[in-house]
């Protein structure tokens, strides 16, 4: 089955790092263009598009902040593989997390003679960007990432969608016998968990 990124993956919850997003401020923005127009700004305080500096609602419209309140964002998810990167030494890395990608991890492959040579190669570059760890190892690249199983790769394609389009790791689901409803968390610990 062919998997597309950027944008694949499966998560699960992690201790979440935190950024702090000051009222009016762009997250990742260097200081001197950090803060919004006063115009941008308002439109989320008027219910508007927007929401920098806000909190989004169950209706995806963005309310203001409260007064003193420094919103955060979770960037980073833990995930534990369903197989496990098996390294040099024959030890097995199941448990690692990875962070939310920004534009300049999505771009940077691009420029990559491995992808432009074989496209296909776009999702382990762009994982090799955005893992943070893996067990044990001290440090996790696009190197790692095409030793991987192949099943742990689509797990990693899926949790990567899942965090970037979704920001969580929760899906609904249908259950085929009962037709019931329910959520389940995507970044299960092992194959057939959740």
């Amino acid at each position: 089955m062919k998997r597309s990124l950027p944008g694949a993956a499966t998560a699960a919850p992690a201790v979440p790092v935190q950024a702090d997003v000051a009222p009016g401020a762009v997250p990742g923005a260097p200081a001197s263009v950090a803060t919004m127009a006063p115009a941008a700004a308002g439109m989320a305080d008027a219910g508007g598009v927007g929401g920098v500096g806000g909190v989004v609602g169950a209706s995806g419209l963005a309310a203001p902040a409260a007064p003193g309140r420094v919103d955060t964002l979770r960037t980073e998810f833990e995930f534990e593989l369903p197989r496990g990167y098996v390294d040099d030494t024959g030890a097995v890395h199941r448990r690692g997390a990875m962070r939310l990608s920004t534009a300049r991890d999505e771009l940077v492959p691009l420029r990559d003679v491995r992808v432009r040579e074989n496209p296909a190669y776009l999702s382990v570059v762009l994982l090799g960007r955005v893992i943070t760890r893996l067990g044990t190892l001290p440090m996790v690249h696009d190197g790692i990432v095409e030793n991987m199983f192949a099943s742990d790769l689509a797990f990693l394609q899926d949790f990567y969608e899942q965090i970037n389009a979704e920001g969580h790791t929760l899906a609904s689901v249908t259950c085929p016998n009962c037709a019931q409803d329910f959520e389940i968390d995507l970044g299960g610990s092992r194959l057939g968990e959740s």
